[in-house]
């Protein structure tokens, strides 16, 4: 046995003794009962705890321990001993800085501290009691270290399904592990399994100069279409104290290339329908990847149209733009789209009649105004920015000169903001001339010396020339001063100044007739006022009232001074009152005139001799 030191026996009988003592301790031996562990597992730079617990069927007077590890070349060496007396760990071993020893009442308990890879070994327990029984036993230290987290990588370059056998794909790498870490590959969180042609799994384990394990694998796969949209990832499995664990990697995409199998092709520009003058833009992609290059034409046409990376694009359409078009991929001809593009038009407006039309008062005349379009449209007709008819039809019945005007017609098409026309026609209606006013004959009252103003507004065409026959008073005692002429009317005023009976006559005339205004104007002397009168122009009832307002209310006012003169109240000197007090004055004396001037009016007191006295003798009087 290992703990006997050989020695040299000096005869037969001594080698005797030495067996039969040998023989009486293996008989021994079973007299103990040690428990050990079978394997003790530890984390890397932990702690280990290895117990040997052990009991004797009669007790022992002495007990002996000793521990033991096996070496990478078999043999075993002692690193600890104890018994009653002593405990001590054995130099110049491997653990002599790392080890402790704690005795009890049920046996040894071996702490190996800062555990390395290289512990990972046997350990022995070996127990003597002497005559009580020997015993031994044996626990395996295993040692872990986790790896790090997978890192995986995916073919840059990207994989083609055209190869006929699996391709390399990705790859995955772990590092620093022990014991060595296992790799698993999945799609779509799907194990992947080797299988000849389609899958295949290269590892390759390096182990570093630290004893940890570097796993590096490759995945070999056959790629389809369908796998543009797959995420590959890898799993790492490793073993911990009591339990094994695993650590998976993010999933990654790969790039796959596949040739075009079909095309799209769609407007993008202008959403909607198309009109005439706007810009389009039509897109075309391939399922293809890469993409291919995309090609435009014309249905029924070789000549390649100017795109630029799959897009079209047509500047101010016309109705001739209209048609299909086809787009293809430049790596599978045979795989054609079609878009069938239809540009919206809107003639310009046709107007009948057209430009101008002249008719009669009385007559009647239908209008038209169209215009060609693709789509359904809608016209309104307007005359001075007012509207006046819908449709495409407009009738005009029993035309007056108000019928007279500029139509203008709008052409819109409801389904397509944007598309609009329009035309005009202008209407002329002859007649005779008319008097715009009512009355063609007014009596007016007016002071001699007075002002008038005459009015005379006719309507007609051809435009009617507008004379005036003045009778009554002297020809340089009035004057034209307005003179306003349109298409169809005349608006003429004179100013006149009163000197007699007057009689004014407007003249119009033109070629289909004469219309006639006349001015009866009966004049009145200075002082006197003129009665009410029929004006359409410059005279009113209201006037009237206003003027006889305004003479009420001056001689109310003339009465209050005159009261307040006779009470005293009025600051004046006692002078002055003497003077006014010596002449006998009445209240009935006072006479208020009102000139029949519009913008001046007096008010003249009168003495008892009746004689009008000027404001300047009324003051000078009151001075004296």
């Amino acid at each position: 046995m290992d703990n006997f030191r050989s020695m040299a026996l000096p005869n037969t009988s001594l080698l005797l003794l030495v067996l039969q003592m040998c023989a009486l301790a293996w008989q021994a031996w079973a007299l103990v009962d040690l428990r050990m562990e079978d394997n003790v597992e530890v984390y890397m730079d932990e702690s280990a705890e290895i117990p040997c617990l052990y009991t004797f069927t009669e007790k022992p007077t002495m007990v002996m321990v000793q521990w033991f590890v096996r070496e990478r070349e078999g043999h075993r060496v002692r690193i600890s001993y104890s018994d009653l007396t002593m405990q001590k760990v054995d130099e110049d071993t491997s653990y002599s800085n790392r080890i402790s020893v704690l005795s009890n009442s049920d046996g040894e308990t071996l702490t190996i501290q800062d555990v390395k890879l290289s512990d990972e070994r046997e350990f022995f327990c070996q127990v003597s009691g002497l005559a009580a029984g020997n015993g031994e036993g044996r626990t395996l230290l295993k040692v872990f270290d986790p790896p790090e987290p997978p890192v995986i990588e995916g073919v840059l370059s990207g994989v083609s399904v055209s190869g006929d056998s699996p391709l390399k794909i990705a790859s995955c790498e772990t590092r620093e592990g022990f014991p060595k870490p296992n790799i698993t590959w999945y799609r779509d969180h799907i194990p992947i399994h080797p299988t000849t042609g389609l899958a295949n799994v290269v590892t390759l384990v390096t182990k570093e100069f630290s004893g940890l394990y570097t796993v590096q694998s490759e995945l070999h796969y056959k790629v389809t279409k369908e796998d543009k949209d797959a995420h590959f990832s890898c799993e790492v499995s490793y073993f911990v104290p009591g339990a094994v664990r695993t650590s998976e990697s993010k999933g990654i995409n790969i790039t796959v290339h596949y040739p075009t199998t079909s095309v799209k092709i769609w407007k993008e520009w202008p959403e909607g329908l198309v009109k005439e003058g706007d810009k389009v833009k039509i897109h075309c992609q391939g399922d293809g990847n890469p993409p291919a290059p995309i090609i435009f034409s014309r249905e029924q046409s070789d000549v390649e149209l100017d795109s630029s990376q799959g897009l079209l694009v047509l500047k101010e359409v016309s109705r001739a733009d209209s048609g299909a078009y086809e787009c293809h991929s430049l790596d599978r001809d045979e795989v054609v789209d079609t878009l069938q593009l239809t540009v919206h038009y809107l003639d310009p407006a046709v107007v009948v009649p057209k430009d101008s039309e002249v008719m009669l008062k009385g007559e009647s005349l239908t209008a038209t105004c169209n215009a060609l379009s693709s789509l359904e449209t809608s016209t309104v007709w307007f005359k001075d920015g007012i509207e006046v008819g819908r449709g495409h039809i407009m009738q005009l019945q029993d035309a007056t000169f108000d019928t007279a005007g500029q139509y203008d017609c709008e052409v819109t098409v409801p389904s397509l903001p944007g598309l609009l026309t329009s035309g005009s026609v202008h209407i002329i209606v002859q007649g005779a001339p008319q008097i715009k006013d009512a009355e063609r004959e007014i009596e007016l009252t007016e002071k001699v010396g007075a002002w008038v103003n005459l009015s005379c507004e006719v309507r007609g065409y051809p435009r009617p020339a507008i004379t005036w026959s003045i009778t009554g008073s002297q020809s340089q005692s009035w004057r034209e001063v307005v003179k306003r002429e349109t298409e169809d009317q005349v608006h003429s005023v004179v100013i006149l100044k009163v000197s007699t009976h007057t009689i004014a006559v407007c003249n119009s005339t033109n070629d289909f007739g004469i219309e006639t205004k006349t001015y009866s104007i009966k004049s009145i002397p200075f002082s006197q006022t003129p009665t009410a009168r029929k004006t359409s122009a410059d005279n009113s009832g209201v006037i009237i009232v206003v003027i006889i307002v305004s003479i009420l209310l001056l001689a109310v006012l003339g009465s209050v001074f005159y009261f307040l003169y006779k009470k005293g109240k009025l600051p004046c000197g006692r002078s002055g009152k003497q003077e006014i007090t010596k002449e006998k004055t009445n209240k009935d004396d006072i006479v208020v005139e009102m000139k029949a001037k519009k913008t001046e009016e007096s008010v003249l007191l009168k003495g008892v001799n009746g004689e009008k006295k000027p404001p300047n003798h009324q003051n000078s009087t009151l001075s004296k």
